[in-house]
């Protein structure tokens, strides 16, 4: 008996666009992905200049107020950029050889995140007594652009300051955290910090309460 001829209704020609069309499927994705590639390989991270302090004083404008317990006055907020988060501060931040901030930078120059390291022994002595590993640096800013949560930037920079604070000679690094940010906890958890004690956080009229996580390295 011979071969039945091909199905007339279509079948063949429906499966041969449904492969088409699968077919193009992958190579977008493939395009998406390899544009995505070049623009995470693109990214850099590294230790700001005196020219960079105007630039990150603008991210941290933007991100500060993002980061602020629930309650903070917008008022509050605005003083404290202006009193601690100025061009003016970040020039001296810049320029302390006590403190090292890090950016993450695109290809097309913006600051997509910033870091800042505090080295040497902490002044309050309930964070001294909560410390375990000497010396020690302060991770006292990590912040990223909007735009760029969850694009793996906050992760570069912890890992860029982690390796910063060892080239140091530091045998650990401590930060701040508001007790009810569960999420930059969780966070912070996966870069190997635990929870060591509490501290206070100032901002206006309003004291907020932090846990201070360390991490041995």
């Amino acid at each position: 008996m011979g071969r039945p001829p091909p199905p007339t209704d279509g079948t063949q020609i429906g499966r041969q666009s449904d492969c088409g069309d699968q077919a193009a499927a992958r190579s977008n994705r493939a395009v998406v992905a390899g544009r995505e590639e070049c623009r995470r390989s693109a990214v850099s991270v590294r230790e700001a200049g005196p020219a960079d302090a105007h630039r990150v004083a603008d991210l941290a404008a933007l991100t500060f107020p993002l980061a602020c317990p629930p309650g903070t006055q917008p008022g509050d907020i605005e003083t404290f950029i202006s009193n601690v988060l100025s061009a003016k501060h970040f020039e001296t931040y810049i320029a302390d050889p006590n403190r090292t901030v890090l950016l993450d930078e695109s290809a097309e120059a913006q600051v997509l995140g910033y870091a800042m390291l505090v080295f040497g022994t902490p002044t309050d002595s309930g964070i001294r007594s909560a410390l375990s590993h000497e010396p020690t640096v302060e991770i006292s800013k990590l912040y990223v652009r909007p735009t760029e949560h969850g694009g793996g930037v906050a992760a570069r920079l912890m890992t860029s300051a982690l390796d910063s604070a060892r080239r140091h000679g530091c045998r650990g690094a401590w930060l701040g955290v508001n007790q009810q940010n569960v999420r930059a906890q969780k966070f912070y958890a996966k870069h190997g910090f635990e929870i060591a004690g509490t501290k206070t956080f100032v901002v206006g009229d309003r004291t907020h309460d932090d846990y201070v996580m360390q991490v041995q390295l």
